[in-house]
């Protein structure tokens, strides 16, 4: 049986920067979770981060730049965070593999998660495209991740990879 990666906040924790969550219901996602697919994880808090806390935006790039080196993430105030971040990207890689992961369901416009959009360092609710870090590092290391608009996407791929 596969399984999931999912960031926590999509599974119903409440550990998003502003202590809420952003719980994906009904259709596949709970049929998923009633079959034990679910590995929730959130690599903020997993990388140090505490909840609440300030909000976070990557400058200079996406998730694929933090990890090249080329770009940070701060928070408003001006705080570095890059560490924390990237810290949290390798706990979920680690996790990803431990479990035998090959999928992952990411919360779109995170630092961390974004899949195709994240927010573009100014923090005006502008988004650039691009990706989060630790979708970055998972996509680097061959998972394949999707966010919680594209549920039908990832059933599709879990009944190939189980046909």
């Amino acid at each position: 049986m596969e399984r999931i990666l999912v960031s926590s906040c999509l599974a119903g924790r409440p550990v998003r920067y502003d202590g809420a969550a952003k719980p994906v219901a009904g259709g596949p996602f709970e049929r998923w979770r009633a079959e034990g697919r679910l590995v929730p994880f959130c690599p903020e808090v997993s990388g140090g981060l505490p909840v609440p806390r300030p909000p976070a935006e990557i400058v200079g790039g996406d998730g694929g730049d933090v990890l090249d080196g080329r770009a940070r993430i701060l928070t408003g105030g001006g705080g570095d965070v890059t560490g924390e971040f990237l810290r949290g990207a390798r706990l979920a890689l680690e996790a990803a593999q431990r479990a035998e992961v090959r999928l992952a369901l990411l919360k779109e416009g995170s630092p961390s998660c974004g899949g195709h959009r994240v927010y573009d360092g100014t923090f005006t609710g502008a988004s650039v495209p691009g990706s989060g870090v630790t979708t970055a590092l998972l996509r680097r290391s061959g998972i394949h991740v999707f966010t919680e608009d594209e549920l039908d996407a990832l059933q599709a791929l879990l009944s190939d990879l189980e046909a």
